[in-house]
């Protein structure tokens, strides 16, 4: 299932960057997070989701700050595909984007998982 969440995030994020002005930045920002999200719970699937949206932050932030040193920049100049990865330019915004990304893939593994259990739950009995 996270395979599909990865992939649909990733289409999606890729469309989104076409759209214009803060739209396609915040949603672009979020859809980061819920795919850096998607891949921690795919490396410890047993962590708490509070866990895996704090941890999403963290890399969400730490990618942010790591823009104002350049080096994402350079490493994109050289290797284009990199820049889908670490971006190229800091932005004060995406640090927002970064965590309310975060807490949306908490609130809907949250929500998903709830689904779940009732389902099971009804095809039980």
């Amino acid at each position: 299932m996270l395979v599909g969440v990865i992939v649909l995030v990733v289409v999606v994020g890729l469309s989104v960057r076409g759209v214009p002005g803060p739209l396609g930045d915040g949603a672009g920002g979020i859809l980061y997070a819920v795919l850096v999200y998607a891949v921690i719970a795919m490396l410890a699937p047993a962590a708490p989701a509070a866990h895996i949206g704090i941890g999403a932050a963290i890399v969400c932030t730490a990618v942010e700050l790591l823009q104002l040193t350049g080096l994402p920049s350079s490493l994109g100049a050289a290797l284009p595909p990199v820049r889908y990865v670490l971006g190229t330019t800091f932005v004060w915004t995406d640090l927002i984007t970064g965590a309310l990304g975060a807490v949306v893939a908490v609130l809907a593994d949250g929500f998903l998982l709830r689904l779940r259990r009732r389902r099971r739950a009804q095809s039980v009995q």
